[in-house]
């Protein structure tokens, strides 16, 4: 059994030592252990990182409440007699804060149990192989060494030049999660994923919400048709939103306050939500000081994860990419792989499957159709969409969406795009699909249960494949 070390053990080689324990931390350090590799793990805060404790998992749980609160709300029309009488904001944040230690139990007891030494405190990068921590609680300084070396320094919210955030008034994502109220208005700024999730969980808690997004659509990275159906979902529950607007400043009042914007308009609300973007957690990490390339604070790292000094991988949010926790984790097991000599395969980015868990869900896996017909020429792809109008699980569910398919013209589908109320549990299909290079013709025949949402992917690649059953555009 591993104990962290206080400096008494006189442990400070290791085959592998990782800085950070997020998402592709753990996930390394974990393989490498089970691989029979000595491993170090360098951590200033609780085991799990962003995703964990403020990220993936406790918003999640939030837009969960905030599902269960449109269901009490919208009860009527299932002929449910049930009344909505408020949020309970302190319940609330009991009911994710116990999700969040029930992981962080399990997740501290698995890096236990596999011998991985944890060293608490703050590291910096002090040699090629080298990490000097400060312990967690004292100014002691002890300097650790590995064979290996893997940067996983995870990432911050970020915030606009000149855009103070006092954490009351102007928040983050990280604040938010902590508020102990519901607001009654909140200016959201930026219409990515983590902006559209919490106007989606503040508007189902009942307050009055306005994204702001200097791009001309919301979830920008995701396909036309996915924005222009959340565009269309968000303005029916009352959520406002202004693309293609910029920020300009914003001014404290009594009550919250007030956002100007392009074009001079103020927008007042309780709070501002400042939701543009996370960025690398590297300055002051000593990576630069030695010798780590790096890129608008951005660790490069090649397709193995490699940076440019030998034995020194990077991982996670620090990389440019998708800053998502699955990418991470993968990354993290394959550098363990890579380390002790399994060679496994690089990781295909546009293979790496996208939810946004807002009301409605917006799912997909490999290129937009933009981005396809940019690959391999606007006339050498096919496209179809698939209605959920016609999918029987879906009308149960009262959800509206689609299935869009991208394929190349007589090849494979390359693009598989989904938007409605829990597709986000359809994406495993649709990563194989993609991942398998899967023509329309292979996964046409395959037997989708009756009635599933899961059905919509197999009858979009029936059209798809030339033998429609139902109506599709």
């Amino acid at each position: 059994m591993a104990t962290p070390d206080n400096g008494d053990s006189g442990t400070t080689g290791f085959d592998v030592l990782v800085l950070g324990a997020g998402s592709g931390g753990y996930a390394c350090a974990l393989r490498a252990a089970q691989l029979g590799l000595r491993v170090g793990l360098v951590e200033k805060g609780p085991l799990g990182g962003t995703c964990l404790h403020v990220g993936c998992i406790p918003t999640k749980a939030l837009l969960h409440a905030a599902e269960v609160a449109d269901s009490a709300r919208e009860s009527a029309q299932f002929g449910v007699r049930a009344t909505f009488d408020g949020i309970d904001m302190a319940a609330v944040n009991s009911y994710k804060d116990g999700v969040v230690g029930r992981l962080f139990k399990g997740l501290s007891g698995l890096i236990a149990s596999r011998g991985i030494t944890v060293i608490e405190g703050e590291g910096t990068m002090t040699g090629p192989h080298e990490v000097t921590v400060v312990s967690t609680g004292s100014t002691d300084r002890r300097t650790y060494s590995g064979r290996h070396l893997v940067l996983a320094s995870g990432s911050y919210a970020r915030t606009l030049p000149g855009l103070e955030i006092d954490g009351e008034r102007v928040i983050t994502s990280e604040h938010a999660l902590r508020l102990d109220r519901v607001p009654a208005s909140v200016v959201v700024l930026g219409g990515g994923v983590i902006g559209v999730e919490f106007a989606s969980v503040w508007r189902s808690f009942g307050a009055d919400v306005t994204i702001v997004e200097a791009l001309p659509r919301l979830v920008a990275a995701e396909d036309a048709a996915s924005s222009k159906a959340l565009e269309r979902a968000f303005r029916k529950r009352g959520i406002a939103f202004r693309t293609g607007t910029s920020f300009q400043s914003v001014k404290t009042t009594d009550t919250g306050v007030a956002v100007t914007v392009e074009g001079g308009d103020v927008i007042e609300a309780e709070l501002l939500l400042v939701a543009v973007g996370r960025g690398p957690t590297t300055d002051g990490l000593g990576y630069a000081e030695q010798g780590v390339a790096m890129e608008r604070g951005f660790v490069l790292a090649d397709e193995r994860c490699r940076t440019n000094l030998d034995g020194v991988y990077a991982v996670g949010d620090i990389v440019p990419g998708l800053q998502l926790a699955h990418r991470g984790f993968a990354q993290g097991i394959f550098v363990a792989e890579d380390i002790a000599g399994l060679d496994p395969q690089p990781i295909d980015e546009a293979g790496i499957p996208r939810v946004t868990y807002s009301h409605p869900e917006l799912a997909s896996v490999g290129l937009t159709e933009d981005d396809a017909a940019t690959a391999y020429g606007a006339d050498a792809i096919e496209t179809l969409t698939y209605d959920l109008g016609g999918n029987g699980r879906s009308q149960i569910l009262k959800t509206q969406g689609f299935v869009k398919l991208v394929r190349r013209t007589d090849g494979p589908v390359v693009g598989i795009h989904l938007a409605g109320d829990r597709v986000g549990e359809l994406i495993g299909e649709a990563q194989l699909i993609y991942g398998w290079e899967g023509y329309p013709e292979d996964v046409a025949p395959l037997v989708h249960a009756h009635p599933t949402q899961n059905e919509a992917l197999g009858e979009a690649h029936l059209a798809l494949a030339g033998k429609p059953l139902h109506a599709h555009s």
